[in-house]
């Protein structure tokens, strides 16, 4: 966490994550499959909205917890995790593009998941210097901010 300083400026550079995930998001999208340029647009924005959602909505728990100094830090460690998660996903995904499915695949995808929100989690623990329940928050909020929109691609019948 030392390498992210607690700076307005260090988090809006951190948003250069969210392009070098690009290819991986859309790389996790094409598996899937069955992706029509409306779906794929509404993912793109869902996609923007997410991180960037997550950022804004995270500073008010951050004053709640009175962590407010070191949100910027927080948002800057969050994006780079995001960059670890993808490639961890990606690589992950490997397996079924070569054929691999059943439950190797859903294992696999347990340990992706798992790892991600562990990831989260000590993110959040070790950028703010709180415990494990107020680290949690910050999981479910990104969880709730994902699931809100991925509900309203597929209500809207894009996803």
């Amino acid at each position: 966490m030392l390498a992210f300083a607690p700076t307005p400026a260090e988090a809006r550079a951190s948003f250069v994550a969210a392009l070098l995930c690009l290819p991986f998001f859309l790389m996790l999208r094409g598996l899937a499959g069955g992706e029509t340029l409306r779906g794929l647009t509404a993912d793109m924005i869902a996609y923007v909205c997410s991180w960037a959602g997550f950022a804004l909505a995270s500073l008010p728990l951050c004053e709640a917890m009175g962590r407010r100094a070191l949100w910027p830090r927080l948002v800057a460690a969050w994006n780079w995790v995001n960059l670890v998660q993808y490639v961890v996903l990606g690589v992950l995904a490997l397996p079924g593009v070569l054929g691999v499915s059943g439950i190797a695949m859903e294992a696999l995808g347990l340990i992706a998941v798992g790892y991600a929100l562990w990831l989260q989690w000590f993110t959040a623990r070790a950028a703010l210097g709180v415990n494990g329940l107020r680290a949690a928050a910050f999981v479910a909020l990104d969880l709730a901010i994902a699931v809100f929109l991925s509900g309203l691609v597929v209500r809207l019948g894009v996803g």
